[in-house]
Formats: C-alpha cells, structure tokens, sequence
C-alpha cells in the first residue's frame, strides 16, 4: 500500500472538501496525488488497472458525485500524461449497506464490511487475469482495502496493491519508527 500524503491539515482540509462539499475541481490535485501514489508502488508489467473502492449508493446520492471515482480518473489522466498505460475499472459494486466506520475499532471495521463488496457477474470477465491496483481516497485501519481485494480475488482478479491519496500520520513508518512522509520534501 502506497499513500501521496499525510491525512493532516491542508491534505485533510482539501479531501473532505471534494468529497463532503462538492469542490470538483479538487480532483484534478487529488488525482495528481494518487498518481504518485501509483507510481510509487512500481508495478512490473508497465501497465495499470485502477480499480476505485466504491462509495455507498445512499452517499453518491447525496452528493452528487463518487469521489473516489472521480479521482481514480483524473490519476489516470495524469498518469496518462507521463505515458503510462492505465485504465480506471469501477466495478466493484456495495452487496449490502455498511455501517459509518467513523468510530469503529480496527477489529469492528473488519466485521463491518466483511463480504460488503462484489464484483458483479458480468464485470468478472474484465478482471479475470489482470492484475488491478485498488485506489482509494483515506485509508485508516485498511479493512475497506482487504475487502475489495478479497472482492477482486473471488472475481477471478489479482490485487498487486492498493494506492491512497493519504493515510494518518503514524501510517507513515520505517521499522516501527514515525517519518515524514516523502511528499512533505524531507
């Protein structure tokens, strides 16, 4: 896994504007982000399948829009830009309603979502031997990422990682130790 930034601050203030308050025009940086994200996991075989971690319908409703999937694409448009050949997949599909995580222990986040996550039957035909880079906006605990990949997996799918915009702080770390992330420049 493969985070663009610290989950703090600036980083924080602009991801819950995109996604909470309908600033569009974020997910142009947001994508920007993720790109490197991407890039940083170095995949073997040059090219890329994104597959986005879905929003819940009930939150696409109401705002208007799936953010993730909408970052997904402008990355892959950026990493298009370098000559990258990738392709943003969207299907992974909710199989039931999940509660907000918000609050939830790592151990409660895991039984919250297990088995939430499908690929639909027809869809399992574009990841049958691929190998797929899950994206996602934030990731705390990972237990919506080890869903998709187990999702992807039993789609005939193969996960070689999984890339985020950003991650908490204590995410960032080198045998056991907190860092400062690359992206901070130091």
């Amino acid at each position: 896994m493969w985070a663009g930034a610290p989950y703090a601050d600036e980083v924080r203030a602009v991801l819950l504007a995109h996604k909470e308050r309908g600033a569009l025009r974020l997910a142009g940086p947001l994508g920007a982000v993720l790109a490197g994200a991407v890039r940083g996991l170095r995949p073997g075989d040059g090219s890329r399948l994104l597959v986005p971690v879905p929003s819940a319908r009930r939150s696409v409703a109401g705002r208007g829009h799936d953010p993730v999937r909408r970052i997904a694409l402008a990355a892959a448009r950026e990493l298009r830009r370098e000559g990258t050949e990738v392709r943003v997949l969207a299907v992974l599909r909710q199989r039931r309603v999940v509660a907000d995580q918000a609050g939830l222990s790592a151990r409660q986040r895991l039984a919250n979502v297990a088995g939430a996550l499908v690929v639909p039957g027809g869809a399992g035909r574009l990841l049958a031997g691929q190998s797929a880079v899950l994206v996602d906006d934030l990731v705390t605990t990972g237990a919506t990422l080890a869903e998709a990949a187990r999702a992807v997996a039993a789609a005939g799918g193969r996960v070689s990682g999984a890339a985020v915009v950003a991650a908490p702080r204590g995410a960032f770390t080198v045998g056991g130790e907190p860092m400062e992330p690359l992206s901070r420049g130091k």
